[in-house]
């Protein structure tokens, strides 16, 4: 023996690779749109890490389905998002990492006669509602010098789809105002970061793949890796939400550390640029 430890079991295969401490064990994170698809995702990761969890959306799991405290929340209402976060604190003192998930889409419409409504409803949920939450709730991280502020986009923001133009311009706002606030917290050691999440098959997108494959007469991955032919998926198939929140946990850790005021795709390959 050359007195060096060996990781090899007697079998002769290597061990599986332990994670490392992510450094989240005890941390207070709040997901928005937290209750099913990637925000329900996240909140189960930043758990299974250690977390302290909030989940907040307009309609609750079910009972027992999440490893979180759930809070009722209309972050649409320019009240909800200081209801929302008057509660965070009240329950926690306030929180290190501020996932700002919640988000959809209008309906599809041409562009030039999209109703001014849909323009300003698209606003209010992908956009306002993160920003009066962060204004909300990052003052305390600033004051206390660390945190993390996670900003979930889309590659709409990069590659608009037809009939989707207010959505999009919603998510590419989020992407230069996710710039901008990192660049002003920064100093006081908090980071923000965006995350650019697509063709992920959230139980939503699922139901409406099902819908294609069962008006073509296919299966559900034929229609699948249809769609993902069609959108130019290198990987040829959605990603889970799972793939997405592993990415999140990254971004929220330890290991990100040097991190912030960046985009980060999680898209399989769509967005062909570097």
């Amino acid at each position: 023996m050359n007195g060096i430890e060996s990781n090899v079991p007697a079998g002769g295969s290597h061990a599986p690779r332990a994670i490392p401490d992510e450094g989240l064990a005890g941390r207070r994170a709040l997901v928005t749109g937290g209750s099913r698809g990637l925000g329900a995702a996240i909140v189960r990761r930043l758990a299974a890490a250690g977390a302290t969890v909030f989940a907040a959306a307009r309609t609750a799991p079910p009972e027992g389905s999440l490893p979180a405290r759930f809070l009722t929340a209309d972050l649409a209402d320019p009240d909800g998002a200081r209801q929302l976060a008057e509660r965070v604190r009240d329950a926690a003192g306030g929180v290190d990492i501020l996932i700002d998930n919640a988000g959809a889409g209008s309906a599809p419409e041409d562009t030039l006669t999209r109703p001014q409504e849909t323009w300003r409803s698209d606003l209010e949920v992908n956009l306002l509602s993160a920003v009066r939450l962060d204004q909300e709730l990052v003052p305390g991280m600033v004051e206390r010098g660390s945190g993390v502020v996670v900003h979930v986009s889309s590659i709409a923001s990069h590659l608009p789809q037809p009939g989707q133009a207010a959505y999009a311009a919603a998510k590419a706002a989020m992407n230069s105002y996710s710039r901008s606030l990192a660049a002003e917290v920064g100093p006081a050691g908090v980071r923000v970061v965006c995350v650019l999440p697509g063709f992920i098959a959230t139980p939503g997108a699922i139901a409406h793949h099902q819908k294609i494959a069962d008006r073509q007469g296919v299966s559900l991955e034929e229609a699948q890796r249809d769609l993902a032919a069609r959108l130019n998926v290198p990987m040829n198939r959605p990603g889970t939400p799972e793939d997405a929140a592993e990415l999140v946990a990254f971004l929220v850790s330890e290991r990100a550390r040097w991190l912030t005021g960046s985009q980060f795709r999680v898209d399989g390959g769509i967005l062909a640029q570097v």
